[in-house]
């Protein structure tokens, strides 16, 4: 296996990881106003996630920058025809973040309600917006002969080249769908690591968002089957397969088996987004202009000295966060309770 090869599949790794273990915790920051009915039940939704959610914000961090430095082409074109939704992104992680942190600073309820607030609304739009960005992996940019995001003439030219690709169906469908398995492990990851109340209630919403991504699965199968001469076969096999999987989640919810129900929940996320990376095959970024001008995985790569030079680094960093994160998540194991401790 060429070098090209193997940092392709850490790059798809990279970002597997990130929207697999961020997920959870914007599902998280999303639920906690609606399964917490006061501060004591919100405030143990959200423990579940304390010890983890700015280790697993690093997955970000490595996907840009293993992108950045295994295949510069592709992270020039896709951050410079994406940038101002990129930003979004960061204002929105950074909202959240200040949320997350900011709220315990402050015994005042109206202080804590409102950093929850801002806490649900960030983890939503972030959400929603990446889930529009996956899209773009997949349909592409507006790439040139010479690799660069072409721009439409006007004074709105930036704009329209950066907004553009997130105004269409599939975009739109992307933030959806990304929503609905956000809200399906955030569920599933607190009925897991909750007692009491909060326990309960997790378990009804995981029940209803596996049932909102199986239609979704269901649909995407349907629509495989509807399209034009031949028939998408991938199409279909990757909505029956969602849907399945999340019938199979609902069914653990029902049956208490919180572990078997978040690992589900987790392999479905990571199925769906490895198959969004690899769905078209040795192109990285398809050119919606001249398929003859998409970036594949050769011509985005770095030089063989380069990619040598990251294998070096890659080697000593790699496992050692992922070393870090495993020791985290067992270190922090333990359930949450999220029942009232009578005292005398």
């Amino acid at each position: 296996m060429d070098l090209v090869t193997v940092w392709f599949a850490v790059v798809v790794l990279c970002w597997v990881l990130f929207f697999t273990l961020e997920g959870f915790d914007f599902g998280v920051g999303v639920l906690a106003p609606l399964v917490g009915r006061d501060e004591h039940e919100r405030g143990a939704a959200l423990k579940t996630i304390g010890p983890f959610w700015d280790g697993n914000e690093v997955w970000l961090v490595a996907a840009i920058g293993v992108t950045y430095a295994a295949f510069p082409a592709w992270y020039s074109a896709l951050l410079s025809g994406t940038y101002l939704p990129m930003v979004g992104v960061l204002l929105l992680l950074a909202g959240r973040g200040v949320a997350l942190e900011f709220r315990g600073k402050h015994a005042d309820p109206r202080w804590r309600r409102r950093c929850e607030v801002v806490l649900a609304l960030c983890s939503a739009g972030v959400v929603a917006l990446w889930g529009a960005l996956l899209s773009v992996f997949v349909r592409g940019l507006a790439l040139g002969a010479d690799g660069e995001v072409v721009a439409q003439p006007g004074l709105a030219a930036g704009l329209s080249r950066t907004v553009a690709p997130l105004l269409t169906a599939q975009a739109a469908l992307g933030a959806v769908a990304a929503l609905a398995f956000s809200l399906l492990l955030g569920a599933c990851f607190l009925a897991l690591r909750t007692t009491g109340p909060v326990r309960v209630r997790a378990h009804r919403v995981a029940a209803l968002a596996a049932t909102v991504v199986a239609a979704l699965g269901a649909v995407v199968a349907v629509a495989g089957l509807a399209g034009t001469e031949p028939l998408d076969v991938g199409l279909v096999v990757t909505g029956a397969l969602v849907a399945a999987t999340a019938v199979a989640v609902a069914a653990a919810v029902r049956l208490r088996r919180e572990g078997v129900a978040f690992t589900l929940a987790s392999l479905l996320v990571a199925g769906v987004v490895a198959a969004v990376m690899l769905a078209n095959g040795d192109v990285v970024l398809p050119s919606t202009l001249d398929p003859a001008w998409a970036l594949t995985r050769e011509s985005a790569a770095a030089t063989p000295a380069a990619l040598g030079l990251v294998t070096a680094f890659g080697a000593v960093v790699v496992p050692g966060v992922v070393v870090y994160q495993v020791w985290s998540y067992w270190v922090f194991r333990r359930r949450v309770s999220s029942e009232r401790v009578a005292t005398a």
